[in-house]
């Protein structure tokens, strides 16, 4: 998104436009009401990622439209990003400025925020970082000392303190804190998260039993919604967030939830009755869980069609997409067996037609 697209006066002309396309892509089937939830207009993303570009003396945040991708388009401030990143992007270019070993070949920052103050900023380099590098760095985090900085360049990793924040989201008066480590799937739009979190928890109420969460991340809704149910197992396949999402189930007192790290395709064929059922899975009391419900809530591609046939066994189901049109191929499957009850739009990207949808779906 460049810096001119962002236009807060056109917030909600954009955002019925929005709207008005996810409910004709959603004409076919018979829709509740949608229930829209609105962003904040600005300062709503805990994320942002720059390129560092040098001209002569001067250096300064940039990015590039895609259909003039070698021109770099100025960015020294963010409107969408967070108050916080907006007050370390000209501090932090001043303060590396001035340090050769810093400066020299550095080409991205990226910004990592919480709504609870903390961040962690990424130095990316083409060159490698040595010890030098490592001594000056440590030089100017104490000049931000409520900050944690990592460097990369190629093939390497250096961490000086930490490399995750500890973001706390409040879900119905409730608070839930989450380790979010660099690089690994968080939601960007930490208000937006909060919304999509009580819209999980409104649409589940009167539910019990078991609940089957798949693509569960770092637990953002497991851990919530486990107050519904007795018994909850999440699956995931990136190891990063598997393990962030067993320390965020143990930091949040959640006696009844269990994550295992597996593909969304081997848990389907599993559960589908392709073979015998995976050891990990069975540790994690896969065999006795009886879900009422599943949760999905897949990458852009969608669900493959074997985790479609998986979520058909399941008396409700809870789907959040960020890509509509995937969701609506999914539903055509689920239509012969399913009708929507609730169904809601989530403005995680203002000024981009990107929306997230949310759909729960109960067998006739």
């Amino acid at each position: 998104m460049r810096p001119d697209q962002i236009q807060p006066e056109l917030y909600e002309q954009q955002l019925d436009e929005k709207v008005d396309a996810l409910k004709a892509l959603m004409a076919e089937f018979s829709m509740p009401e949608l229930n829209v939830y609105k962003s904040a207009e600005t300062h709503y993303r805990m994320r942002a990622e720059f390129r560092v570009w040098h001209d002569g003396d001067d250096m300064y945040y940039a990015m590039f439209d895609s259909k003039d991708p070698r021109t770099p388009i100025r960015v020294d401030q963010f409107p969408v990003a967070s108050k916080l990143i907006n007050e370390l992007m000209p501090a932090l270019l001043e303060a590396v400025r001035h340090v050769p070993i810093l400066r020299h070949k550095l080409f991205q920052v990226d910004f990592l925020t919480t709504q609870t103050g903390e961040a962690l900023i990424s130095l990316l380099y083409h060159k490698p970082i040595d010890d030098e590098w490592e001594d000056a760095a440590k030089e100017l985090n104490k000049s931000f000392p409520a900050c944690h900085f990592i460097g990369r360049s190629r093939k390497k990793k250096k961490v000086l303190t930490r490399d995750f924040v500890m973001e706390t989201l409040t879900v119905n008066g409730q608070k839930y804190h989450y380790q979010q480590v660099e690089n690994s799937f968080t939601q960007p739009n930490a208000g937006i998260s909060e919304k999509m979190l009580e819209w999980a928890m409104d649409v589940t109420q009167g539910c019990s039993g078991d609940l089957l969460e798949m693509y569960c991340g770092n637990g953002n809704f497991s851990i919530p919604l486990a107050r519904r149910f007795d018994q909850v197992i999440g699956t995931e396949i990136a190891k990063v967030s598997v393990n962030s999402a067993s320390l965020n189930i143990a930091m949040n007192g959640m006696k009844n939830v269990q994550v295992v790290k597996m593909a969304s395709e081997d848990v389907s064929a599993a559960l589908n009755g392709e073979g015998e059922l995976p050891k990990a899975l069975v540790q994690a009391g896969m065999a006795n869980l009886s879900p009422s419900v599943v949760l999905v809530d897949p990458p852009r591609a969608g669900l493959d069609d074997a985790t479609v046939e998986l979520v058909r066994k399941v008396d409700k189901i809870l789907y959040i997409s960020c890509n509509p049109e995937t969701l609506k191929n999914n539903m055509q499957a689920l239509s012969s067996t399913h009708d929507v009850t609730r169904f809601a739009l989530f403005d995680q990207f203002p000024y981009t037609h990107h929306v997230e949808a949310g759909v729960f779906l109960e067998r006739r």
